[in-house]
């Protein structure tokens, strides 16, 4: 069975191409005007008005591909699954089919079509609370297939923030360790979700009270960079093949320990991604998420060797990830911008060390110090911390 990331993503929207799902084009990291999150967070991101009740003109069962990007997760970036920017796959029944009927086919996908051992796989479902019952009828889908299952209540209740549709979930968990699966996800991290199966059931309302849907959805998401590494069996999402390119040309350019690695590679291929979806480093917005990547990176890089450039970035990795999603920007106007930005940084950590030399700041510094070296210089505090460490 081939496992890489391209005949992963193949395999998955033939599956549900044969079941009378419609192929949709994944959009951009930039959500649609008028949306205020920044970025792209899921695949159901761009089709929430559709999600809402609107006609899709493609009809109600719709599979795709989303190009993602979450901040949320920035400070685990470097563990064995999270990601800054990776790819979801997706399936939707827009008022079509139920939860039941998209768990089998997601049990199928999994085993039949592409070779999983049914005995690595845990599922959990929703147990029900005072408000909403149990979703009994995932339960016994998960037990007609014998595949094990575990109840929780928060962590199978999903939602899209504080107002708006809601509903329970069913995760699929694949296991990760060494020789025969042991506990439940819950108690065992090796346990990796790899795809969530959303019923959309319920609208929660301002003041928290909950109102079923006219029109019940199914919604799911499937890490394709996270799968992948599992069915390749790697330890990390930073050793499946989406990063073979990174492992083969950074550490001889930049010798590095694994988490600095993991960091660099991560925040440089995201930034190459950001830049290719046409944003530019600002100091608000999606402008300073690109900064910030950038400068986290950079402050990696130069703990060890100030010496150390982004001009050596090699070109090939920007072309390769540029056309990993399908990005038609050219890899001289990237390393163009990755090189001026870096300039920048480089101009602001002379500043920052003049203004941290100043007697006023060789002491503790305070939250009114913080808020000072932020407004008036310029200087982030994650910035001035690294700059206090030297």
């Amino acid at each position: 069975m081939h496992t890489d990331t391209e005949h992963l993503a193949r395999t998955f929207l033939e599956y549900f191409e044969e079941r009378g799902h419609r192929r949709i084009t994944g959009s951009t990291l930039l959500p649609p005007p008028g949306d205020p999150v920044l970025f792209t967070t899921s695949g159901m991101h761009p089709l929430t008005p559709y999600l809402e009740g609107r006609p899709h003109p493609l009809g109600s069962r719709l599979a795709g591909r989303q190009r993602c990007l979450r901040t949320t997760d920035l400070d685990e970036v470097g563990d064995a699954t999270h990601l800054t920017v990776f790819e979801m796959l997706g399936s939707w029944s827009l008022g079509d089919y139920e939860g039941p009927q998209s768990l089998e086919w997601g049990y199928g996908l999994l085993t039949e079509g592409l070779g999983v051992d049914p005995g690595r796989l845990h599922a959990t479902v929703y147990a029900g609370d005072d408000r909403t019952e149990p979703d009994t009828a995932s339960l016994r889908v998960w037990q007609d297939l014998g595949v094990p299952v575990e109840g929780t209540v928060e962590d199978n209740w999903w939602s899209n923030g504080p107002v708006g549709p809601c509903g329970p979930d069913s995760e699929i968990f694949l296991w990760s360790g060494e020789g025969p699966p042991l506990s439940t996800p819950t108690r065992d991290d090796r346990w990796v979700e790899v795809w969530n199966h959303v019923t959309m059931s319920h609208r929660r309302l301002g003041d928290g009270s909950l109102v079923p849907l006219p029109r019940r959805n199914v919604d799911t998401g499937l890490g394709l960079e996270r799968l992948a590494s599992l069915l390749q069996g790697r330890r990390s999402v930073f050793e499946c093949d989406v990063f073979d390119p990174w492992r083969r040309l950074v550490p001889p350019l930049w010798p590095l320990d694994e988490p600095s690695l993991r960091l660099v590679c991560d925040h440089l291929r995201s930034a190459v991604v950001i830049l290719g979806d046409g944003v530019r480093p600002a100091a608000t917005g999606r402008g300073y998420v690109l900064r910030r990547l950038l400068r986290r990176a950079l402050t990696v890089l130069r703990r060890d060797d100030p010496s150390r450039t982004l001009r050596d970035l090699p070109p090939e990795l920007v072309r390769h990830t540029l056309d990993r999603f399908r990005q038609d920007t050219g890899p001289g106007e990237v390393l163009g911008v990755l090189a001026e930005e870096e300039r920048r940084f480089v101009r602001l950590l002379d500043r920052g060390r003049r203004v941290l030399a100043r007697p006023r700041f060789r002491g503790p510094l305070t939250e009114e110090d913080l808020r000072y070296l932020h407004d008036t210089h310029g200087l982030p505090r994650d910035l001035v911390t690294s700059l206090r460490e030297e």
